[in-house]
């Protein structure tokens, strides 16, 4: 663990395992009740240092970050293949983009600015003047989850540091290796002690002790919609901000290219085996493309070659755990007493579950209404494109979704129509650059990430208003 800038051990420790192999690859201490109050107590007297620190020197830090992810992104992509089981191509993108990240937060760090505030708008304002600052909120909880071990807890770290804010760390527990090498290039990067904290427990202990502390101002998760709804009911009146995922849908209305756009969707879909908040689920065809649409996303799905995550050429790993394969599989079980059609897949080896393609599918499934969260994904015909888009919407979602069509018309109606966060015109919507706002509606999610606007929730804006 990471206390107050001093790297220590625990009494009790957890095994990392290889969800490819099986094989125990790491240990991590447990924090216990004293772990707990130590970290709290370290967040809270650095955060009067962090809120000091002058916004070059946060930026300098976080840019110094940013570089030494990038010299050390081979060592970096294998640990996280080898704690997540994500194929090592992936796991690379996810360092260069974690880089990324603090290279955008080193900027934000020096365009946190307040506003002037015409006070003479008002007859009783026109003798005085007054601005506005953004301040750090304190102390911010980071709970963070196993699909992107790095990037995802960069997307909360980078900006509290930016915005001048402490921090306390829960990384996932299927993969918190990593979060411990970003300690140590924070560490390196010359970031003051007590600044961040990391340990290491379980949601339902660890987790849940550090939301119901009242010194913590803010908690910041991504992850389930059930632990999300724990989290929300816990944390009191604290600000909680929440990013829970998605059952993501795709229309296909007019395409010039079908299979550039088969070949977006199977990475849409699959990447990760499909452990992604912003997979795509469903995909909706215009009835005149279907048959060909099929035909095609179902030759290239069985193209996806499945194996060793540490094999460059590999698409397809395991899931993170025995206990997905178990889900899933019970979730396409019911799909098929239920009338779903499944065209290929519906099997795993080990830990790997197999791209499944179905068909003939309804929204009382839970392979349509839930998020599948696994290599699954239903292709649904429809004829007329307003019906699409209300096919769409028809969920308890709204992170991100996507729309392929040339006519502006359509597009304007989509923009109109479709209730999520993020709409993706003429891609999928698994798409996102990380400077951008990301986060849902409905029951996707509370507030949104991106450096800018993931700053905006992490201050408090102050008032300062001074009589002429």
């Amino acid at each position: 663990m990471f206390i107050n800038g001093n790297w220590e051990k625990g009494s009790l420790y957890n095994d990392v395992t290889n969800p490819f192999s099986g094989e125990i690859i790491g240990k991590v201490p447990k924090a216990d009740e004293s772990d707990i109050e130590r970290s709290i107590s370290s967040a809270l007297n650095s955060s009067r240092i962090s809120k000091a620190l002058p916004a070059y020197e946060r930026a300098r830090i976080l840019q110094k970050v940013s570089r030494k992810i990038e010299e050390r992104q081979e060592e970096l992509a294998k640990l996280i293949a080898l704690e997540s089981g994500k194929p090592i191509r992936y796991a690379l993108g996810e360092i260069k983009r974690a880089a990324e990240t603090f290279r955008f937060a080193s900027i934000e760090a020096q365009q946190n600015y307040g506003e002037v505030i015409p006070m003479d708008a008002a007859s009783r304002g026109k003798e005085y003047f007054a601005f506005s600052i953004r301040v750090p909120r304190g102390v911010i909880l980071a709970i963070t989850p196993f699909n992107f071990p790095l990037n995802l807890v960069a997307h909360k770290v980078a900006p509290a540091l930016a915005s001048g804010n402490s921090i306390i760390l829960k990384p996932a527990s299927a993969t918190p290796l990593i979060a411990f090498r970003l300690g140590e290039i924070l560490e390196d990067a010359g970031l003051p002690e007590g600044i961040i904290n990391i340990i290491y427990g379980s949601g339902s202990d660890v987790g849940l002790k550090l939301v119901r502390d009242e010194r913590i101002q803010m908690v910041t998760f991504t992850g389930s919609l059930p632990v999300g709804q724990i989290i929300k009911r816990e944390a009191g009146f604290k600000t909680v901000t929440l990013e829970l995922g998605n059952n993501s849908a795709v229309v296909v209305e007019d395409v010039q290219d079908l299979s550039a756009v088969v070949n977006r969707l199977i990475i849409g879909a699959f990447a990760y085996s499909g452990q992604v908040c912003i997979s795509i689920q469903r995909i909706y065809v215009n009835r005149k493309l279907f048959d060909d649409f099929l035909l095609l996303f179902i030759k290239k799905t069985k193209e996806q070659k499945i194996g060793d995550p540490l094999d460059p050429d590999t698409d397809i790993g395991p899931m993170i755990a025995p206990s997905e394969i178990s889900r899933i599989r019970e979730w396409l079980k019911e799909a098929k007493a239920m009338g779903a059609r499944i065209i290929t897949g519906d099997k795993s080896e080990g830990n790997v579950m197999f791209p499944t393609v179905l068909t003939n599918v309804s929204n009382e499934m839970r392979v349509m209404k839930d998020e599948v969260f696994a290599p699954v994904v239903s292709i649904i015909p429809y004829d007329n494109f307003d019906d699409a888009l209300q096919l769409v919407n028809d969920t308890q979602y709204g992170l991100q979704a996507g729309v392929y069509t040339k006519d502006i018309d359509k597009i304007t109606s989509a923009i109109d129509t479709i209730d999520v966060g993020g709409l993706i015109i003429n891609d999928f919507p698994t798409f996102r650059v990380d400077h951008m706002p990301y986060g849902g509606v409905k029951k996707s999610g509370i507030g949104r990430e991106g450096l800018k606007y993931a700053i905006a929730e992490m201050t408090d804006i102050k008032l300062i208003v001074i009589r002429k």
